[in-house]
């Protein structure tokens, strides 16, 4: 992972690169190695039914892409700030959404099931949405992260109550996502994140809801 201070020293092309190369990682699932080690379950997971684990795959691929888009909107801010500290969080965020993005493709290998055909229209459209929130101003775009975390923390907590009770494996990865997002959520707001006009986060939410409903089978 490139550091902020090193990409400002490449040429727009090389950074472009650089960003390509992100995305297609993301949205391929070759981001496979995580920096911390997998949340591990203090009981094991018990051999689930077919509907159990069809479910247990439908969710995790959900919380796959939503760290795709995480990628793509950190990136994309940071690819318009040019303030070091929020250069730093929102770099340093994205290397811990990298975790959960290994954490939830291991997960969905070892159910047997498969990532979002959608991955490409995730990642390009948060891309653009994180970029857009950065030009809007430094408080403003962090407002933007600090509300997306928020969601985020309130669709993996309702998670929680619909993967199946004994997959705890899956359960372990989606709570310790939880603690991360709130710790970015309290991050942002701490740099001086400004909260959104309630009609914008209601309209994240209806996108959200409708992105959760699309990445849950396809």
């Amino acid at each position: 992972m490139f550091g902020s201070n090193s990409v400002r020293q490449f040429s727009v092309l090389d950074r472009i690169i650089i960003e390509m190369d992100r995305g297609l990682r993301a949205m391929t699932g070759a981001v496979r190695v995580s920096a911390r080690p997998c949340p591990r379950a203090q009981q094991p997971t018990q051999r689930l039914s077919q509907q159990a684990r069809a479910r247990s795959i439908g969710y995790m691929r959900v919380n796959h892409v939503g760290e795709v888009c995480a990628q793509a909107l950190y990136f994309g801010q940071a690819w318009v700030t040019r303030d070091a500290a929020v250069s730093k969080f929102l770099l340093h965020s994205a290397t811990e959404e990298a975790d959960h993005l290994a954490w939830c493709h291991q997960r969905i290998c070892a159910l047997n099931g498969r990532i979002s055909w959608l991955n490409p229209v995730w990642y390009g459209g948060s891309f653009i949405l994180g970029a857009v929130a950065g030009a809007s101003g430094l408080q403003w775009g962090l407002g933007f992260i600090a509300e997306t975390e928020h969601q985020v923390g309130m669709h993996l907590k309702s998670h929680l109550k619909k993967l199946p009770a004994h997959d705890h494996a899956s359960r372990a990865i989606v709570q310790q996502m939880v603690q991360d997002e709130a710790e970015h959520c309290r991050e942002a707001q701490h740099l001086g994140a400004k909260p959104l006009p309630s009609f914008i986060a209601h309209a994240m939410r209806m996108c959200a809801k409708g992105m959760t409903t699309v990445a849950y089978w396809i």
